[in-house]
């Protein structure tokens, strides 16, 4: 399986430590969460890993570039300052991942959650890990019932930003800026989304509030 990590997005909420350092290479207890992801996928026994590249690319690939220090085989997908979301990222590196199932990991969790591994039943277009509302959040996103991620009013569940897909899944979709996050929700309706919960450690690093709860050495500053 090949295995994409989105690491374009700004981090406007981690500024000004965003400023000067691309979101994905913020460090968490010692070591960047990118690196911390490419070491899982690694240990997973992946291979292949597409970095999509947008604010301060250029310092990803100057840190991890060909990948072969961490044993994996590193291709990038630049998107230069018109960074596509989430959804016009994974469709513009399409043709890096393959005509198989592949990983989708965000960059900026914090996680030491298992490489999903499994099959997709052939009317499921992609499987989202779930885990429990953080605290800090008004609302989730899903919910999960027998397998099955469904939208739902009680939203208890939040996407965690790890996933697989079908190519399939963004048959249609026209280059550009989209988020993933409405095909989704219409894969769900259509009951071909699959899911599973975690429930280790996991958090979205998407602000210095949620960095410092997880690093003390950001919260003794």
């Amino acid at each position: 399986m090949i295995a994409m990590i989105l690491a374009a997005g700004r981090g406007e909420r981690l500024r000004p430590l965003t400023d000067t350092v691309p979101k994905a290479l913020v460090e968490v207890r010692g070591r960047s969460l990118l690196e911390r992801h490419l070491d899982t996928l690694r240990d997973a026994g992946i291979d292949d890993v597409v970095i999509n590249l947008g604010w301060l690319g250029e310092k990803i690939v100057e840190r991890v570039g060909s990948g072969s220090r961490y044993g994996l085989n590193i291709v990038y997908s630049p998107e230069g300052d018109n960074v596509l979301d989430t959804g016009g990222g994974i469709h513009n590196a399409l043709p890096m991942l393959g005509r198989d199932t592949f990983l989708v990991v965000n960059a900026d969790i914090f996680t030491d959650m298992p490489v999903p591994d499994l099959e997709l039943p052939t009317d499921t277009l992609g499987h989202l890990v779930l885990v429990a509302t953080p605290n800090d959040r008004e609302a989730g996103d899903f919910d999960l019932h027998d397998g099955r991620v469904q939208n739902s009013a009680l939203r208890p569940l939040t996407f965690s930003g790890v996933a697989i897909y079908r190519p399939e899944f963004f048959t249609g979709c026209e280059a550009g800026r989209f988020s993933v996050v409405p095909m989704l929700r219409d894969a769900a309706g259509a009951g071909r989304l699959g899911g599973s919960l975690y429930d280790g450690l996991w958090a979205d690093v998407g602000t210095r509030q949620r960095l410092d709860a997880i690093d003390p050495f950001f919260r003794a500053k």
